[in-house]
């Protein structure tokens, strides 16, 4: 996590305005319920379009509205077309972090609700969360700093003889209660600092890896990716350390971009490969204001070959980075993979600024997933370590053992995850008139395109697609989803 200052920038950028998402299914009458009056208008003998809605004043939180309806005729007024001949990125899901926090506050909730709790975020019927980011070791919202490998002051273990995750133990079963529930789910798992005995000022904040263990910590990825597969869980990516830039987190560590890209060419790389690893290596995992780190180590011809793609989170800088990236080497992939929402923040803006940028702005810039950070916490916003974040809010709130609030993070990552499973494919959509969008063709045909009304009032436009169109409406500070 970066800190808790940095997200001033979010507040000062949020808006008040409105998000539709606009999903093309099939549907029938008695689907329908809680109308709004932010469907469609006019003709109902065409093709009809459910509506989904979560308003900026809360009053409606992902409820189904009245159908609107496409027709042959067209329209007036503005109009968002949306192309399946253009096909962009395949996508890996949407999701959250699964903190060692987020499950130890969940696990307080009772064997009935929190499987409720886990079927309502990973299941089918719920809003299916497809991706999971998780931490190798404590992250800042750890109840306490931990590795894999910790030992009193002045030791080392060179050859990892006292490697365990049992620290983790309770996230691991937590990961194969979600997989039961969703067994295709991906994970990405992410350092935040390695052991102390590793650092160069041995501790567990900031520092730098001492190159005489660079092939000791790329044996550790080794064996904790082997430890969670003997557990049954796969880890499809990691990336070498979160937030390389901002080693003043607790657990952190440094590392340029020029020790990274020599860690993963000299050492993490030839590791996987002894070991048969498969598991994807993804480079930076940071803000949007530098993508020359990245690029980087991409443009280091040895470490290119071992090199997935890049993650990226949105502290500072532009979403559009991505493409920059991108661009330069559009045979590799980028992910977003953070960001979080404060306690300090209001429900509309955040919803508004979380998805103009992380939901429709990353995947417009090629990301294949799009993450927001912790999926729980407690009403006073912890666990969290010594020097950690305390302002995050989780995506859920724990109350107590029978009692969960579902916040501002459930919902942006809902009017996603919950339309666009993974394997869909981005295709292309027209944007004007402060309507932001993006468009998705899902695995079973399907249509979905997610629009973001930038305007302060209520705004009517027209949906094309394939030479028909829907007149629809999209209410101020509001996210809609209108299903074919």
């Amino acid at each position: 996590m970066i800190s808790q200052y940095s997200y001033s920038f979010v507040l000062r950028s949020a808006a008040l305005c409105g998000v539709a998402l606009l999903s093309f299914f099939n549907c029938s009458s008695s689907d329908i319920a809680n109308g709004d009056n932010s469907g469609g208008s006019g003709d109902t003998s065409g093709d009809p379009v459910q509506v989904w809605l979560t308003k900026g004043d809360q009053s409606v939180k992902l409820q189904q509205q009245t159908t609107a309806y496409f027709s042959g005729t067209s329209g007036t007024g503005t109009t968002v077309e949306v192309d399946a001949s253009q096909v962009f990125q395949s996508i890996d899901g949407f999701g959250y972090t699964l903190t060692g926090g987020s499950v130890q506050v969940i696990n307080q909730l009772n064997a009935a609700k929190r499987q409720e709790l886990l079927n309502d975020l990973f299941g089918s019927s719920g809003i299916g969360v497809s991706y999971l980011r998780i931490s190798i070791g404590a992250s800042d919202l750890n109840s306490e700093v931990f590795s894999y490998d910790d030992l009193p002051t002045g030791q080392t273990d060179p050859a990892l003889s006292q490697f365990s995750v049992a620290k983790d133990q309770t996230v691991i079963q937590m990961l194969k209660d979600i997989l039961a529930i969703n067994p295709n789910i991906k994970i990405l798992a992410t350092p935040w600092s390695p052991p102390v005995w590793m650092k160069d000022n041995g501790n567990s904040m900031g520092g730098s890896l001492k190159p005489e263990f660079y092939g000791t910590y790329a044996q550790y990825f080794v064996k904790y990716i082997q430890a969670m597969q003997a557990q049954g869980i796969k880890i499809d990516a990691i990336t070498p350390q979160n937030e390389p830039l901002h080693p003043g987190n607790n657990p952190s560590m440094y590392m340029t971009p020029g020790d990274q890209a020599t860690f993963i060419k000299n050492n993490l790389g030839p590791a996987f490969q002894a070991a048969n690893i498969t598991t994807k290596i993804i480079a930076y995992d940071h803000n949007c204001d530098n993508p020359a780190y990245p690029l980087a180590v991409l443009n280091d011809t040895a470490a290119n070959p071992y090199v997935d793609g890049s993650a990226f989170h949105l502290y500072a800088g532009d979403i559009s980075a991505l493409s920059t990236v991108h661009n330069l080497f559009p045979n590799k992939n980028v992910y977003f993979t953070e960001q979080w929402t404060s306690s300090t923040g209001g429900f509309s803006g955040d919803l508004d600024w979380h998805v103009k940028n992380v939901i429709i702005g990353s995947m417009r810039n090629w990301s294949k997933t799009a993450l927001e950070w912790n999926v729980a916490n407690d009403a006073s916003f912890g666990p969290h370590t010594p020097g950690g974040c305390t302002q995050c809010k989780g995506a859920i709130t724990i109350n107590n053992a029978t009692g969960y609030d579902k916040n501002v993070a459930y919902y942006i990552i809902a009017h996603a995850s919950k339309f666009v499973p993974a394997n869909s494919q981005r295709i292309a959509s027209t944007q004007g008139d402060n309507l932001s969008t993006v468009a998705f063709k899902t695995p079973a045909g399907k249509t979905v395109l997610i629009v973001q009304n930038s305007n302060t009032t209520d705004k009517a436009f027209m949906i094309k697609y394939n030479q028909k169109t829907a007149s629809v409406k999209i209410a101020a500070s509001a996210v809609a989803t209108y299903i074919f």
